[in-house]
């Protein structure tokens, strides 16, 4: 874990020097994606699904010492550290919709996917069923598609659409 902290640092190091040297100001988006939070109905459910059924890595549930107010979100999230510093947070909906001032609307998928590519071919189907013995609903059984890759699609217990890929050309990082 130690090493993955140093990595994480040294590339929110290098997002924070491009950002210094050549866009002051703010007028451009760094190419640098640090944290991103899914909104859950049931944080507890959640936290359990990626933890235990996709094997995530978690201190837990934190920030229970803030329990927001009419004004303020609450701070429980739980947060998940991935590969190259990027941070899978959880947040209850209620709580984000509240935090972000933005009005609480009914769930939706489809809008977009989260993908997680594979270095071979059998884990897009291993993947994909321990998904479901998680609790996640396969949308896409994994296929050929036209542009070469192998891949399959499921719904995590809040919605959430995940592409779980294997591309033959390429390998993860």
């Amino acid at each position: 874990m130690e090493s993955s902290v140093a990595a994480s640092i040294e590339k929110s190091a290098l997002c924070l020097a491009a950002i210094v040297s050549g866009h002051q100001g703010g007028e451009t988006l760094d190419p640098c994606i640090h944290v991103i939070t899914l909104a859950v109905d049931d944080l507890e459910r959640s936290h359990a699904f990626y933890r235990d059924g996709l094997g995530l890595k978690t201190q837990g549930v934190i920030g229970l010492e803030h329990p927001g107010d009419e004004e303020n979100a609450a701070g429980a999230v739980v947060m998940f550290e991935l590969d190259g510093g990027l941070v899978l947070a959880l947040y209850p909906r209620t709580e984000l919709a509240k935090d972000a001032n933005v009005d609480l609307v009914a769930v939706s998928s489809g809008s977009f996917s989260i993908g997680h590519i594979v270095p071979e071919r059998a884990g897009v189907d291993a993947l994909l069923q321990k998904a479901v013995a998680a609790g996640a609903s396969v949308t896409e059984a994994p296929r050929e598609r036209p542009w070469g890759i192998y891949s399959g699609y499921f719904r995590d217990p809040d919605g959430h659409l995940w592409e779980v890929i294997w591309n033959p050309i390429s390998e993860p990082d």
